[in-house]
C-alpha cells in the first residue's frame, strides 16, 4: 500500500532530511512539500543535492489538498506549528518536529518557549515522539511530538538506568556537544563562518535551555519524583552530530549491563563493549544511536556517551520511524542505510 505524504517547511534543514529519507521508502510517497518563503521554487534550487529526485514544486501550506493526503510531516517553527496545525483536517495524522507538543502541561511550555500554547485541544492528543519508548502509544496517535535532538540524546544514555535505579538521581551532569544544523537554516551573525569557525562554546547555560523541559517532565516520569539534571550544551564548529557525556554515580559494569540488556532488541540503539566511546563520525547520516560506558577514576562513579546524527535519529529518521508505525509500515523501513564515512 502506498501512503501520500505532505511535509510542510521543506525548506529547511529537517524538511530536506525528510525528503532524503523517504526517497528510499517503496511505500510513500511525497505528495506535496511546502515553503512559505521559498514557494514556487523546485526543490532542486532549495537544495541540490536533491536534484535528481522527481518532486512537487514548493507551494504555500494552503495550497495543498490536504484529503490527498495520509500523513503530514510539520517541519515548521516552534509557535508557527501549533498555528498551522490546529488549522489542519482533525483526521489527518501528523508528525510534528517543532518543539509546541513535547511539554504536557501548557504552564510548561509557556515557562520554556515565551507564549501561551494556541492549540491546548491537539496538545491534550499528542504522543511523545521517542519511538523506542513509546512505540505502543505512537501507533495509535493521530499526533506525534518529535522530541528535540538534544533531549533525545540524553534520554538514549539514561532511561533505562533511571527506570532500573542504578544511578543516583540527585548526581548526573549532562555535558553535551551539538553540531551547528541543530540551530536550523536561517541566518544568524554568530553562526557565521568566521565567527563559529575555529572556536567552541557553551551555550543556554544554567536553566535557559529548553530542552531541560524535556528532561524534567520524562526524567522526573520514569523516577516517580522530581529529577533534575544539570546540563550544558556546547555548539560545536561541524555540520551534523551530537555527543552526549554524561557522569553520574554508579557502578559502570552494571550500568553498561543495564544498557546492554535495554537495548538489545533495538534496532537503532547500538551499545558499544565496555570501555569504548562512541563518535559522532560513526553515526553521520544515520538513524543509529551509539551508546558507551566507562568507568571513572573515583571509585562508584561512570561516564556514559551517545553519540547520534541530530538531523536523522535526533529529527527526521525519528520522524519517519513513527510515521512508519502510525501507517502500518515496518518499523525501520527506509531508515537503514550505513552511517557516512568519512
Amino acid at each position: 500500500m502506498t501512503h501520500n505524504v505532505a511535509i510542510l517547511g521543506a525548506s529547511g534543514y529537517t524538511g530536506a532530511e525528510l525528503v532524503r529519507l523517504i526517497a528510499q521508502h517503496p511505500n510513500i510517497d511525497i505528495k506535496a512539500l511546502s515553503g512559505e518563503r521559498k514557494a514556487g521554487m523546485a526543490m532542486a534550487d532549495v537544495f541540490p543535492h536533491l536534484r535528481h529526485m522527481d518532486l512537487p514544486i514548493l507551494c504555500k501550506i494552503d495550497e495543498i489538498d490536504f484529503s490527498q493526503i495520509d500523513l503530514c510531516f510539520c517541519a515548521l517553527p516552534h509557535k508557527t506549528s501549533q498555528e498551522v496545525i490546529a488549522a489542519l483536517p482533525k483526521d489527518l495524522k501528523i508528525v510534528d518536529l517543532s518543539a509546541d507538543f513535547r511539554l504536557r502541561d501548557p504552564d510548561e511550555y509557556e515557562k520554556w518557549y515565551g507564549n501561551k500554547h494556541a492549540a491546548l485541544a491537539q496538545q491534550g492528543e499528542a504522543v511523545y515522539g521517542l519511538t523506542e519508548f513509546y512505540r505502543d502509544e505512537i501507533r495509535g496517535a493521530r499526533l506525534v511530538a518529535g522530541t528535540g535532538c538534544n533531549a533525545a540524546t540524553g534520554q538514549f544514555a539514561l532511561r533505562p538506568l533511571i527506570s532500573a535505579g542504578v544511578i543516583d538521581l540527585d548526581e548526573i551532569i549532562l555535558d553535551l556537544k551539538c553540531a551547528v544544523s541543530g540551530a536550523g537554516r536561517s541566518l544568524k551573525e554568530n553562526l557565521l563562518h568566521a565567527e563559529l569557525s575555529e572556536g567552541y562554546n557553551a551555550y543556554a547555560i544554567g536553566s535557559t535551555h529548553r530542552h531541560l523541559g524535556e528532561f524534567d517532565q520524562e526524567f522526573s516520569k520514569l523516577a516517580g519524583r522530581p529529577v533534575k539534571v544539570q546540563f550544558t550544551p556546547h555548539l560545536m564548529p561541524v555540520n551534523r552530530g551530537i555527543l552526549a557525556t554524561v557522569y553520574v554515580k554508579g557502578d559502570a559494569q552494571v550500568i553498561h549491563d543495564t544498557l546492554a540488556v535495554a537495548y538489545a532488541d533495538e534496532p537503532f540503539l547500538q551499545v558499544l563493549p565496555f570501555g569504548e566511546a562512541p563518535s559522532t563520525h560513526h553515526v553521520r547520516g544515520s538513524n543509529y544511536c551509539h551508546i558507551g560506558v566507562a568507568a571513572d577514576r573515583i571509585e562508584g562513579r561512570a561516564i556514559v556517551f551517545a553519540a547520534l546524527d541530530n538531523l536523522t535519529k535526533g529529527s527526521s529518521g525519528q520522524a519517519l520511524q513513527n510515521a512508519n508505525l502510525m501507517l502500518g509500515e515496518k518499523e525501520e523501513e527506509g531508515l537503514t542505510m550505513a552511517p557516512l564515512f568519512p
